[in-house]
């Protein structure tokens, strides 16, 4: 609920100077404001049955009034709080439900890898099975990031998974891969100078 406040204010959290962020709200938008819209339609009905009990009619008002802000505020999450790239790692999160960083070093791979979750895992947020962390938008996850060593993602109540694998969704997948590779390999050119420097094989101006 707490996004739709950033979302009126045209704010996203968590993105801040010198860090890309990778948006992945616009695969679900469709379906979330399908499901507000038939909220509101709903509302609208229920208060001309319920237009003779007053008490009925304003409980079910604020149920309804609250059940929209609900998803849109699910659609607000994902708008505020896209995936973050930074020069010292990469920042997967699923709105306010999921939580997880990566260090840039700890990559070993990132590839483009579009996938469809079965059916029994398709409605959830985000599944951890042997290593593997899936974190779905719109049933779809497009890019895989192998790791060296597992990370630790931090979920809605605190629960922690670890995952050796992570494969989550991205609006532009292709775009995403290759600006991850790009960071990574800045990073590594920039160890490798520092590497040299300490041998004295570069002289500091």
């Amino acid at each position: 609920m707490a996004s739709l406040g950033l979302w009126v204010a045209r704010r996203r959290h968590g993105v801040g100077p010198g860090r890309q962020p990778l948006g992945y709200a616009r695969a679900q938008a469709p379906m979330l404001y399908g499901f507000a819209f038939v909220c509101v339609v709903e509302t609208v009905g229920v208060g001309f049955l319920l237009a003779g009990l007053p008490v009925a009619h304003w409980i079910m008002l604020v149920l309804d009034v609250y059940t929209v802000l609900v998803v849109l505020g699910f659609q607000a999450a994902a708008v505020t709080r896209p995936h973050v790239l930074g020069p010292d790692g990469l920042r997967v999160r699923n709105g306010a439900l999921l939580d997880v960083w990566i260090p840039l070093e700890r990559i070993a791979s990132v590839r483009y890898d579009l996938r469809f979750p079965k059916a029994e895992t398709a409605g959830r947020q985000a599944l951890e099975r042997d290593g593997v962390l899936e974190v779905a938008v719109a049933a779809q996850t497009c890019v895989t990031v192998e790791l060296t060593e597992p990370v630790t993602a931090v979920k809605l109540l605190g629960q922690r998974v670890a995952a050796r694998s992570i494969r989550f969704h991205a609006d532009e997948g292709r775009a995403a891969v290759a600006a991850v590779k790009a960071a990574k390999a800045a990073v590594e050119e920039q160890r490798a100078l520092r590497g040299e420097e300490d041998k004295g094989l570069v002289t500091p101006v």
